[in-house]
């Protein structure tokens, strides 16, 4: 029976994402009226093992975790779901796999990575009440041990299975990540709205200022790709390094440079930005010299946020989070800010604690003491496109990857990120598309 379901939307706290969790939680309802049962859909994740247990454990026997954008099936679910014993431990979803060891995964499953399947958030994933249940009390006992969050459906699928005394994913062919409007959805179960939110006209290219980080040892390396790619969709845009040199130009915003950490560079840029001299813009980003990204695409993604809020986007990391710890984005993806969250950070007692500290997790610290949330998107990539499943990029319409290590950066780009359309769109990856 649909009342013994729990649907999980995981969301954040930025008020767009509310809304859109808001508008799924309503729209699961709908269909709940209509089959005539009742349907309760607690709006958040993080709490996964404890609460969730504590509050449904003794009336519910599926879990079903789902994002914003994805859609569901209700009447169909409750069908596949009864073909599976709800008496015994199940861990179900749509899943992925490592082509090669991934620096993303800690190299997980170095000699085989294919071996281990991980569920893609996307098309939902599933846990019956024994395995929630036992993961409650584990997660009490045993929190997880990881210092670093990276990629949590990885880290969670290998919490669950234990070193293989747990359950593996077992794959649901009906849980889906297609368009709903496309003819292969028709029997899914799970299908997307979109590849990628869209709230509108893209905001102005002048709404944008772009820090480029760089220095004197990279300005011949990486800084021509960057002038190959995606410097023409930039209206206002500095490089900055710790030599000024005219042919590029690069600004020496006075802070040396440092192997790793670059924090002191990276607070000059969020004072040179809150000085109204330099920009009026409404939004911040702040990259690394060797980001791919597309200022297009972020444009588009961008007209869903407020820069009137305290907004801080990209790909969301985590440090310590099972201990009190705290998110931060991270760099080499590229870094957003809203004026409002440059300002709050210049506004509180948040410094370096040296020019080498991670510039990334400082600002991620001083967020968190600020009470503003680190927003995610999972169009942002702080590496290869070669580290990530293709299953998992198929549906996505990437703003960002990171790194030239091994590949040709401009190839990547013009096969990626030209465009405002995803990576199927372009005609070297039609047969690519072919193989799944």
């Amino acid at each position: 029976a649909l009342q013994e379901v729990v649907f999980v939307i995981q969301s954040q706290r930025n008020s767009f994402h509310a809304q859109r969790a808001e508008e799924r939680r309503a729209k699961l309802l709908r269909q709940a009226v209509e089959l005539k049962v009742v349907t309760e859909v607690p709006p958040a994740v993080h709490t996964i093992c404890t609460s969730l247990f504590e509050a449904h454990g003794k009336t519910s026997s599926w879990f079903v975790f789902l994002e914003e954008e994805t859609n569901v099936r209700v009447g169909q679910l409750r069908c596949t779901l009864s073909r599976f014993d709800a008496g015994k431990e199940w861990f179900l979803g749509k899943p992925l796999q490592d082509k090669e060891a991934t620096i993303i995964h800690h190299y997980a499953f170095a000699n085989d990575p294919s071996s281990f399947s991980y569920p893609d958030f996307a098309a939902a994933w599933v846990l019956s009440k024994p395995l929630i249940q036992r993961l409650a009390s584990k997660v009490k006992e045993e929190p997880p041990k990881s210092d670093f969050t990276i990629d949590l459906k990885h880290e969670i699928a290998l919490y669950i299975w234990e070193d293989g005394q747990g359950p593996s994913l077992t794959a649901v062919p009906d849980l889906c990540t297609d368009l709903e409007t496309s003819l292969r959805a028709r029997s899914c179960i799970t299908t997307l709205s979109t590849h990628m939110p869209h709230c509108g006209d893209p905001v102005r290219k002048e709404d944008i200022f772009v820090a480029v980080k760089t220095c004197q040892k990279f300005h011949m390396e990486r800084i021509p790709v960057v002038k190959k790619t995606w410097e023409k969709d930039a209206a206002l845009l500095e490089y900055y390094s710790d030599y000024a040199d005219p042919s590029i130009p690069t600004i020496d915003l006075g802070v040396p440079n440092t192997e790793r950490g670059h924090c002191g560079k990276t607070f000059a840029i969020l004072k040179r930005f809150a000085r109204d001299v330099v920009t009026q813009a409404d939004w911040l980003l702040i990259v690394d010299d060797d980001t791919l990204i597309s200022l297009p695409r972020l444009r588009t993604l961008l007209r869903c946020y407020n820069p009137r809020e305290p907004v801080a986007l990209g790909e969301r990391y985590g440090y310590g989070l099972g201990q009190g710890g705290y998110s931060y984005i991270t760099g080499g993806g590229g870094m957003v800010f809203s004026r409002m969250a440059v300002s709050k950070l210049l506004a509180s007692s948040c410094r370096c604690y040296s020019d080498n500290a991670p510039d990334d997790m400082v600002l991620g610290m001083c967020l968190n003491a600020l009470g503003i949330p680190v927003t995610h998107s999972p169009l942002f990539h702080q590496a290869r496109p070669s580290d990530y499943p293709k299953d998992l990029l198929v549906h996505q319409t990437p703003v960002s990857f990171h790194k030239h290590w091994n590949i040709d950066p401009v190839k990547v780009y013009y096969e990626w990120l030209a465009g405002n359309a995803g990576p199927t769109s372009h005609p070297s990856n039609w047969e690519w598309r072919a193989e799944l």
